[in-house]
């Protein structure tokens, strides 16, 4: 069964419906639970299956398009890119968006640069099960 067939998004209010879509296709693809060069549902159909507003299904497909992730193809629909450098920069850019709000929020707990990395390293050297009050 195809991976958005399963989806069930809980919109968050803080961001875009559109950009919260892009994202959920972006991190599918990413993970290889899209496969490269697969197609993609028709707006109407994807739309109706999230429940959203097929405008809003529709600036989601021309975002994914603008970045390159999706392609049109006339008469047969919206196929996911098969280029690796495209894939490689939407991994990155996934990978930087999830480390900025690492940071930020770090910063926002009163840690120092030095700190977060200290705290990283330490978490990295683990299994990622150190207790909190340490």
């Amino acid at each position: 069964m195809p991976t958005w067939e399963r989806w069930s998004l809980a919109f968050d209010d803080r961001m875009p419906i559109y950009r919260q879509i892009v994202l959920q296709f972006s991190r599918a693809f990413v993970r290889g639970e899209i496969q490269p060069g697969a197609r993609v549902p028709s707006i109407r159909e994807l739309s109706a299956l999230l429940k959203v507003n097929t405008n809003t299904m529709q600036r989601a497909y021309q975002e994914m398009e603008r970045d390159e992730l999706i392609n049109s193809k006339r008469g047969t629909g919206y196929f996911f890119t098969e280029d690796e450098t495209m894939m490689e920069q939407t991994r990155r850019s996934l990978a930087l968006e999830s480390l900025r709000r690492f940071v930020d929020e770090m910063r926002a707990l009163g840690c120092g640069d030095k700190d977060i990395l200290d705290e990283l390293t330490e978490y990295m050297k683990g299994d990622g099960s150190r207790d909190a009050d340490t």
